[in-house]
């Protein structure tokens, strides 16, 4: 085997120390990781349409007799459990495993960030922005307009969290309730693989039951309790982000509860046709 030249390997070191550097001192420092998370979770969201695409092309039976606008809807719920996956993991690591959001740190939480909290969002603000773009470019075939204002909504608060260092705290309590998209997506798939009357739809509905109380109801209870024990902190915040506080979580907690009325009835239905 011939030995690689001394000079080769200086150069490819050197190119590594330079990609290093160039990643570390553009890429991820503080004020250009916004753009660059951001524009990460566009292409994440690319890449996910891709391999969904890829993968159910292979493996799933069902996937090449659906119709074209069944496939689009198909690779976009992949592109939304690959997000939910990734943020509502790092909301629950940072809202109650990392010291970050800490009361007993020195400094008011509601004003705390660190670049991979900032991170983050830019990725989800990525994955709104290219989302609401194929939903509104497909209107209504993947989504009404509760989905647009759903998406409109959470990609402002987000961006604005994101961009000021404002909330970040509240805008990750939210973010965990994405950890029930991959169960609703399991649904989706369920359903239009003609599998709603299998054990596996009956489990799932009772799990998104479960995971919707916690993440979308309870979870919101608890986070405008945290704002009302925290309001001394939150009243200092800009106008603006101290509406978002409010607004966007109530509006979206409003909705919750809604959905969750559909899905309430939907399980008792399923089980009503079991008996």
């Amino acid at each position: 085997m011939r030995e690689v030249p001394k000079q080769t390997v200086m150069a490819i070191k050197s190119y590594q120390n330079q990609a290093q550097l160039l990643v570390k001192n553009y890429l991820f420092a503080d004020p250009f990781i916004p753009y660059t998370s951001i524009l990460g979770g566009i292409l994440a969201c690319k890449v996910a349409y891709d391999l969904t695409q890829l993968i159910s092309n292979f493996y799933s039976k069902t996937y090449p007799g659906l119709t074209k606008i069944q496939r689009v809807e198909w690779n976009n719920r992949g592109i939304s459990t690959v997000h939910a996956v990734f943020i509502s993991a790092l909301s629950l690591y940072l809202v109650f495993w990392s010291n970050l959001f800490s009361d007993e740190l020195a400094g008011l939480l509601v004003f705390r960030s660190s670049p991979l909290s900032t991170f983050g969002l830019g990725v989800s603000v990525g994955y709104f922005v290219s989302d609401l773009a194929m939903i509104l470019w497909l209107y209504p075939s993947l989504g009404g307009i509760e989905y647009v204002i759903h998406h409109s909504l959470s990609g402002i608060a987000v961006a604005y969290s994101m961009f000021t260092g404002e909330a970040q705290l509240y805008t990750y309590m939210v973010l965990i309730s994405e950890v029930t998209t991959p169960e609703i997506n399991i649904r989706w798939y369920l359903d239009t693989a003609g599998m709603k009357r299998s054990t596996a739809y009956l489990i799932n509905g009772i799990v998104i039951f479960l995971a919707w109380l916690v993440a979308r109801v309870l979870l919101f209870g608890y986070m405008f309790y945290h704002v009302y024990l925290h309001y001394t902190q939150v009243i200092k915040m800009h106008i603006f982000g101290y509406i978002l506080v409010f607004g966007v979580p109530a509006v979206l907690a409003t909705m919750n509860l809604m959905w969750f009325g559909k899905i309430i009835k939907g399980v008792l239905k399923t089980l009503a046709k079991r008996q």
